[in-house]
């Protein structure tokens, strides 16, 4: 196939063959919910995703995965995926993004991927990233650079919201307690979170969920999958990375990062309108339900899509499933 036939296909024409993958990750990982074992939640996902990945008719290469080819037995990083015909994409995954919640039985654990076409995702190495995401109201009326104040009054602005109408949402660690402070210092409303901060950033973009902000330090390669979501949602994202040592500084580079200090903006993480998002809740959360095993056996889940290619600006998909051994 020809690379004018190649480009014209386009990555959206994929969506619907992903939103299979996130589901049959979830079901595959739904096992072991509560059963105290992540490594084996995350392997069974893992191994599901890429086995049906691989029956998809496109050229796809992992930009973000489970890490290294000499760390990760599945989903390595540059790992070549699919067919070999059909568009070239770049894909950026997280079989199960909060196995530790998964683990324990909680709530918030789901299967995560992101598609774009070849070459536009940036490839973030595994390491703490500076985040700051809104939905579409607040699109370009964020400076990562500037405090979380400066940021609160400008999105309140945007909004058309009092300061004390804002809710921010910021992972609950002790690195972001003066992010914290500063909320209540004008008076807003924060939000915390445990873990998972893709299905938080998301929560900027959705109205119903009453999320204004999102804001903190977490890891790089969610960040890129959390962009893209909200590349296709319409919303605003900017990413700093923060390597913590020489070692990680000296990956960025390797990786083709010329200056790691360097604020990303959304466009320049996910560098194509091309690209997709989709997720499935592994247990219930605050965007999705959980796998649910029914008594006729079929399995339930629930699923969010967003991007070019899917009718409206994002579904929320039930779907039932039969398992065969």
């Amino acid at each position: 196939m020809g690379t004018s036939s190649v480009v014209k296909e386009g990555v959206h024409t994929l969506a619907m063959d992903f939103l299979s993958v996130a589901q049959q990750a979830a079901i595959a990982a739904y096992p072991w919910v509560g059963k105290g074992n992540k490594n084996d939640a995350d392997h069974a996902g893992t191994e599901a995703m890429r086995k049906r990945m691989n029956l998809i008719e496109m050229n796809g290469r992992v930009v973000i995965g489970e890490g290294e080819m000499d760390e990760a037995p599945m989903l390595y990083i540059n790992e070549e995926l699919g067919t070999g015909r059909g568009p070239l994409v770049d894909i950026a995954v997280d079989p199960v993004e909060g196995t530790t919640f998964l683990a324990k039985g909680q709530e918030n654990s789901i299967t995560v991927l992101a598609v774009s076409t070849r070459g536009s995702l940036l490839h973030a190495p595994d390491m703490y990233m500076k985040k700051l995401a809104v939905g579409p109201k607040a699109k370009g009326h964020i400076n990562i650079q500037a405090s979380l104040t400066e940021n609160m009054i400008s999105v309140a602005k945007a909004l058309g919201k009092d300061l004390s109408e804002l809710t921010v949402m910021i992972q609950d660690r002790p690195r972001h307690d003066h992010l914290i402070k500063q909320v209540f210092d004008v008076g807003a409303r924060v939000k915390l979170f445990p873990d998972g901060d893709v299905t938080a950033a998301i929560a900027t973009a959705i109205d119903e969920l009453g999320i204004d902000i999102l804001v903190g330090t977490g890891g790089a390669p969610e960040g890129v999958i959390a962009a893209t979501a909200l590349k296709c949602l319409g919303g605003d994202f900017q990413g700093q990375l923060a390597p913590q040592n020489q070692e990680e500084f000296n990956r960025c580079i390797k990786m083709g990062i010329q200056d790691p200090e360097h604020v990303f903006t959304l466009d320049e993480i996910v560098q194509s309108d091309d690209c997709f998002f989709a997720a499935t809740g592994i247990t219930d959360g605050m965007l999705m339900r959980g796998v649910k095993k029914k008594e006729n056996g079929l399995m339930l889940t629930h699923s969010f899509i967003t991007g070019k290619g899917v009718s409206e600006r994002y579904q929320l998909i039930e779907a039932y499933h039969s398992l065969w051994t």
